[in-house]
């Protein structure tokens, strides 16, 4: 029977790695966690990542310890599994983002300097640039490197689209200014509009993508995280729409007693009411 955890606390992260050892122990281990793979893991860790958000957003500091938490035991996860499969550990993924950190800050831990935080980006671009293209295999035969390289596929679509439009601004393919990506985004919403009112949904939901695309590029010249905006939208939305539900039970109805015009209503008054408060 393998040994229980160690109960010294001193070394919380040591700790950790043994207890996910434990866990995936063949013999004692645990069914469910024996049964993981990186691929059946990554979804969780993406939700996570999200639960770690959305502490931040309510700023919920408890709450925030214990999401970081969950979401070392995801790095705790894969490292195990990765050490299972001979290929590294937990102490690897450590070192690694160690060395990346040093490297990729040398006006802190060398002897760089940088005039202002804009020199400091395009400087850490450039070593970014340098690493992706260090990664690929001379001879490989692979494609050339693309500037688009690496921008990670399962990223949420806007946030992708922010990050690959960030990459085309690096040298030049981008819209001056805020107004012109406004135009773009008034032209892509006119092509909707045609595509819809004939009734081709193949092309409405082509064209109703390039509108979201824009919205990402407008995001990015604005620099605002359009993930965070549409967190506060829907925030606002479920907010005031808890606001109709209250209100139509009040007087003893609900939405599904009620219509349109009435609900519209009440969420004039709920826009109202937050205004005036």
């Amino acid at each position: 029977m393998p040994a229980p955890p160690p109960a010294d606390d001193s070394h919380p992260i040591f700790r950790l790695v043994e207890i996910m050892a434990r866990l995936r122990a063949p013999e004692g281990g645990c069914p469910w966690d024996l049964e993981q793979t990186f691929a059946t893991i990554a979804p969780y860790t993406i939700e996570e990542a999200y639960e770690v958000a959305d502490a931040i957003e309510r700023g919920d500091l408890a709450d925030l310890k214990d999401e970081l938490g969950d979401l070392l035991l995801q790095v705790a996860f894969h490292a195990r599994m990765a050490e299972e499969a001979g290929a590294f550990d937990f102490a690897d993924v450590a070192r690694a983002i160690n060395d990346k950190m040093v490297r990729r800050h040398p006006h802190v831990f060398g002897d760089v300097t940088h005039k202002d935080v804009a020199e400091q980006t395009r400087a850490w671009e450039t070593i970014k640039a340098g690493e992706r293209a260090a990664k690929r295999a001379p001879g490989s035969g692979d494609a050339p490197p693309s500037l688009l390289d690496e921008v990670p596929t399962a990223l949420p679509a806007l946030t992708r689209a922010v990050k690959l439009s960030k990459r085309a601004a690096r040298v030049g393919f981008v819209w001056p200014s805020a107004a012109e990506v406004l135009a773009k985004l008034h032209e892509e919403v006119a092509e909707l509009e045609a595509e819809v009112a004939a009734g081709d949904i193949a092309k409405a939901r082509e064209e109703l993508g390039d509108v979201l695309f824009v919205c990402a590029n407008l995001a990015r010249e604005l620099d605002v995280d359009p993930e965070a905006a549409l967190r506060t939208t829907n925030a606002k939305f479920v907010r005031r729409f808890k606001y109709i539900e209250a209100e139509l039970a009040a007087h003893g109805s609900s939405p599904e007693q009620s219509d349109l015009a009435e609900m519209d209503a009440l969420w004039d008054a709920a826009k109202a009411a937050e205004r005036a408060a």
